[in-house]
Parts: C-alpha cells; sequence; structure tokens
C-alpha cells in the first residue's frame, strides 16, 4: 500500500473502534431484537449444508467488524453456539464484553482449558467458533504466511478438525453503516484433508490464514490493526545464528 493508503485505514481502523464502543453500549441496553434488526445474514446455505451433512461445524472467524455482536447473531441461524474466548487484556472492557456475550446466550468456554468442553460441545451437535487472527506463542502455533510474512497462528482449529473430521465454516461480520451489519457465511472446507495429520493441520492452518487475509482485504480499516500480529518472529536457521 501506498502511504496515504496506510494513512487511510490507519485513521478508519481507530474510527472503526470508536464506533464499536458506541454500538457495544447500545447493545447491553437496547432489547437483543432490536440490535438482530441490523443484521443481514448472507450465505446461510453454506452453514445449513454443513450441518446437515455433518451435525456440527467449527467456524473460523476474527477480530473484524464489529466482531462481538457474532454472538448476538448466532440466534439467526437456530444454531446452538460455544465460542472460545480468553479474557480482555482491559479489565474494563472484558467485564462489558462478557455481559454482551452471555446476554446472547451463548456458551463460553476459556480458551486455557477448551478442549474437553470444546469437544463436548461439538458431540452435542453444536457451531464452535474460535478467533484465529492474533499472534501465538510457538507453543501453540505454527508458522504460516498471513499478508505476505510469517505469522505464528494456533493450530487448535486445524487439530480439531482433522482429528474429529469437522468441517470449518469461515463467518465473518462487516459494518454496512453505524448499527447495520452484514454477516458473511463463506462454504466450508477442511473434512477432506489428508491422513497425515501434521501435513493436513498445515495445510488447514495456512487455509484458514488465506481466508481471514482475504476477509479482511474486503474491509481493512475493519480490522483489529492495533494487535501485533507478526510479535512471534520464526527462529533464526542454524548458520545465521552468531
Amino acid at each position: 500500500m501506498a502511504e496515504a493508503d496506510r494513512r487511510r485505514v490507519c485513521r478508519g481502523s481507530f474510527q472503526h473502534l470508536g464506533l464499536m464502543f458506541v454500538e457495544l453500549c447500545a447493545a447491553m441496553t437496547a432489547p437483543p431484537e432490536q440490535i438482530l434488526a441490523g443484521i443481514t445474514i448472507v450465505g446461510m446455505e453454506h452453514l445449513r449444508d454443513a450441518m446437515a451433512k455433518h451435525g456440527r461445524a467449527l467456524v473460523l472467524t476474527a477480530h473484524l467488524g464489529n466482531w462481538e455482536l457474532l454472538a448476538l447473531a448466532h440466534r439467526l441461524t437456530g444454531i446452538p453456539t460455544t465460542v472460545v474466548m480468553r479474557a480482555l487484556d482491559a479489565a474494563w472492557l472484558d467485564v462489558m464484553a462478557d455481559r454482551l456475550r452471555r446476554r446472547s446466550g451463548i456458551e463460553l468456554v476459556e480458551k486455557r482449558a477448551a478442549l474437553r468442553p470444546v469437544l463436548g460441545a461439538l458431540n452435542r451437535g453444536r457451531m464452535v467458533a474460535l478467533l484465529l487472527d492474533q499472534n501465538a506463542s510457538r507453543r501453540e502455533g505454527v508458522f504460516v504466511s498471513f499478508f505476505g510474512r510469517p505469522a505464528s497462528t494456533s493450530k487448535s482449529l486445524a487439530v480439531l478438525a482433522v482429528r474429529t473430521r469437522t468441517p470449518v465454516v469461515p463467518i465473518f461480520i462487516y459494518r454496512e453503516r453505524v448499527h447495520e451489519h452484514r454477516v458473511v457465511i463463506q462454504p466450508s472446507f477442511g473434512i477432506d484433508a489428508p491422513g497425515d495429520n501434521e501435513q493436513a493441520v498445515m495445510e488447514i492452518t495456512q487455509r484458514c490464514a488465506t481466508t481471514t487475509e482475504a476477509a479482511i482485504a474486503v474491509a481493512p480499516d475493519q480490522w483489529l490493526w492495533v494487535h501485533n500480529r507478526w510479535r512471534t518472529q520464526p527462529a533464526p536457521a542454524e548458520g545465521s545464528r552468531p
């Protein structure tokens, strides 16, 4: 991007975060039906198809658009939903987000001890959502290409997809205008991953990153750029060490 375009995206991203705060304040006080009236869903047939064929789904999403409203938007699908989350760094913001999530009626699972509850949710025919666009430690992630740079990315979603033979359904939300949002559901992938687990996990994780990258490119000013996505760097090659 040219510098002028980067500055435009930067300004837009901070404006977006300000609008998110206004919208979330409204969502905590207004009747849920009023908030849902401003949300439209595109591609619902892809989610229905995955659930009809497999009876469960893993949802790939990101900190894009007003992502917190996805918790409430699940009511429009009619499918019980579990979300894997972690506490936000800002305590006051975490309290606000937690209130909204619980008001939406979703099941919350703490990231640090998620495996057993997530497997239980999938076995009960739920869709389980994970946000996969933030930096992962070397222990938790694998390096895949994201906007042309190696990015340590959590392999949790891919491991679940391979081990449980559950399809991955990408779902992202975009703001059309204040209090009006569009949820885009894309075709599922991952269920036909090759039998070699390690290779399959790498391939699915890369596809998740590529899918997220394309979703961000639709509205780059609505992504959470303030997060240091590339903080964890690949270890230097043996020959390059001093």
